[in-house]
């Protein structure tokens, strides 16, 4: 049965904020995430439908707190707390908060796609 863990996820990203190490299993991404800083993701998904997280998630937050922010209410996850987040939200993030966070791999891809540009673009000016 296939596996991984944060020591063995094969795709690891720096980027300064945060650390994500990530597989994808099965048609989905497990990714486990580790905030250095305080995050809001907002600017990051300019572009997408509502400028907000196209793709759902499921997770468990390991240490800290995640709020997702929807067009209608906020959302916020503690320490020991597993969670859904549909689509149309957009992650805000405290220091310190780790997670793991399971997606369905071509949905989160096409995100994905959206954030890498932002994040370039945000990193270039």
């Amino acid at each position: 049965m296939p596996k991984v863990s944060r020591e063995t996820a094969s795709h690891v990203e720096d980027m300064g904020v945060m650390e994500s190490r990530s597989e994808e299993l099965g048609g989905y991404i497990v990714e486990f995430s580790a905030f250095r800083e305080d995050a809001d993701a907002t600017p990051l998904f300019k572009g997408l439908p509502d400028d907000r997280c196209q793709s759902p998630h499921w997770g468990y937050v390991l240490k800290g707190k995640l709020t997702f922010k929807y067009a209608d209410r906020d959302e916020t996850y503690e320490a020991g707390d597993a969670y859904y987040g549909p689509p149309g939200h957009i992650p805000v993030v405290t220091a310190g908060t780790e997670i793991v966070e399971f997606s369905p791999a071509e949905e989160y891809r096409r995100t994905l796609e959206v954030l890498a540009g932002n994040l370039a673009a945000a990193q270039g000016s």
